[in-house]
C-alpha cells in the first residue's frame, strides 16, 4: 500500500488506488485500519543517514591499498549486511586475493570508529515521528546489522529521550538480519504478538526480516534503496516521508 506524500488523507475508498502494484497479490486492502502496538526500526538508512561516514571510511581503506574508491552514493547499494560484508562488497574478487582481508577489515573498523559520528544524523522528521509514537504509548525498538556498540552509541546520542524497549546491533547473541531471531526476541520483550508489530526499514534485508518474523513491513524511500527493490521484496506498505507512517495509526 502506498501512502501519499501530500494532500488530503487517503480514504478507505481510495486505498486500492494507492496500493503499490507489485503488492496486489497480498490483497491487503483495509490493512491500514489495524491497530499496531509496536514498531521495530532499522537504523542505517531508516532512522539515521550514515552513508557519508561509512563511505569515506571505506574509501580511506581502499586508498591505503591503492584500490579505486567508490562515489559515496554507490555505497547505498553495498551496505546493509554488516561491516565485513561491506568491505568484501567494496573490493573485486581479484583485488581481494591480493590483500590481507583481515587486516583491511581491522583498518576499516578503526577508521570508522573514529569518524562514525562526523556526518551521521537523523533524517528530517524522524525525531518528531519517534516522539509522536512515544506520546501515544506505541512500543519502539531498533534492530540493526550495524555493530552493536556503534548502534548503542548512535541511538543514545540522537534519540536519548526515546524509551526504546530494545536496541540491538550485530552481536554474537543473534544471527544477522534477515534471520528473525532478534526481531522475535524484541516482540517478546514488548509483550506483543509479531502480527501486532510493524517492521520498518529501507532494504530487502529489512523486508525479509519482518516477513520471516511474521510482521507487517514498511519500506521507506528516503533511505539507501529503491522503490523497485522494496516492491520486489513484498513490502506491505511503502512510504516516502516519515510523517506518512503516522497514517497507519491515525486511521485506527
Amino acid at each position: 500500500m502506498m501512502l501519499g506524500t501530500k494532500g488530503s488523507k487517503v480514504t478507505r475508498k481510495q486505498r486500492s488506488r494507492f496500493r503499490v502494484t507489485a503488492l496486489t497479490t497480498l490483497q491487503r486492502e483495509g490493512k491500514a485500519m489495524k491497530r499496531y502496538k509496536g514498531i521495530i526500526f532499522d537504523l542505517d538508512g531508516t532512522l539515521l543517514d550514515t552513508i557519508e561516514d561509512l563511505g569515506t571510511s571505506m574509501n580511506e581503506v581502499l586508498t591505503y591499498y591503492n584500490l579505486p574508491e567508490h562515489p559515496i552514493q554507490e555505497y547505498k547499494m553495498l551496505v546493509g549486511n554488516g561491516m565485513k560484508n561491506l568491505l568484501l562488497s567494496s573490493i573485486s574478487p581479484d583485488q581481494l586475493r591480493r590483500i590481507d582481508t583481515d587486516q583491511a577489515f581491522q583498518m576499516f573498523r578503526e577508521v570508522y570508529g573514529k569518524r562514525y559520528m562526523n556526518a551521521t544524523g537523523p533524517y528530517e522528521g524522524i525525531a518528531e515521528l519517534l516522539s509522536w509514537f512515544t506520546a501515544r504509548g506505541v512500543k519502539l525498538a531498533v534492530n540493526s546489522n550495524k555493530r552493536d556498540d556503534y548502534t548503542e552509541v548512535l541511538v543514545t546520542k540522537f534519540f536519548a529521550s526515546i524509551p526504546f524497549v530494545r536496541v540491538y546491533g550485530e552481536q554474537t547473541r543473534f544471527p544477522r538480519k534477515p534471520d528473525p531471531t532478534a526481531a522475535l526476541e524484541i516482540a517478546s520483550a514488548m509483550g506483543e504478538a509479531p502480527e501486532d508489530i510493524l517492521y520498518i526499514g529501507d532494504s530487502e534485508v529489512d523486508m525479509a526480516t519482518g516477513k520471516n518474523a511474521g510482521m507487517d513491513t514498511v519500506g521507506v524511500l528516503w533511505g539507501f534503496r529503491s522503490r523497485s527493490e522494496l516492491e520486489a521484496s513484498e513490502a506491505v506498505y511503502v512510504v516516502s516521508e516519515p510523517k506518512n507512517i503516522r497514517r497507519l495509526f491515525d486511521e485506527v
